[in-house]
């Protein structure tokens, strides 16, 4: 089995042209955080390394290797790049804590290594990606979103 490091851009083929990901942090604890890279391609940029830092990509926590063999998809890593200066830090993720009838009395933030809550969400908070294991379905929903 693959063992990808932060930075690592790997290529993975789908029906819908080449994405890429690239590994940003490992937790003992969790799966990797990867973060979903922009674009869909027919052949491979000239300059891969490039694709990471573009902004306002999709982080998840997802167990790459396992997932990418359970899809089965053609993948390779094809570089390591630099995580931008703004996204070293661990990221946040929200929870949401829900009553006995299933309404949200407050959420949890995780930032890797402890939490806080709160009852309100702002604007900030509102944009964490979900603490939550990503499915294969839901990874390969996720590649083959935003096709060009």
């Amino acid at each position: 089995m693959e063992e990808y490091a932060p930075g690592d851009i790997i290529e993975i083929q789908t029906e819908k042209g080449l994405a890429y990901v690239q590994l940003t942090h490992l937790h003992p604890s969790y799966p990797p955080v990867v973060k979903f890279l922009k674009g869909r391609y027919k052949d491979r940029p000239d300059n891969v390394l490039s694709l990471s830092g573009k902004g306002e990509e999709t982080v998840a926590m997802v167990p790459l290797s396992g997932v990418l063999r359970k899809l089965n998809l053609p993948h390779a890593k094809v570089g390591e790049a630099e995580i931008p200066h703004g996204e070293r830090k661990f990221p946040t993720f929200r929870t949401p804590i829900r009553d006995k009838q299933g309404q949200i009395i407050y959420w949890w933030f995780w930032d890797g290594r402890g939490l806080t809550y709160s009852s309100e969400l702002d604007e900030v908070q509102e944009s964490l990606p979900l603490r939550e294991v990503m499915s294969s379905e839901r990874f390969l929903e996720r590649l083959l979103e935003d096709a060009v």
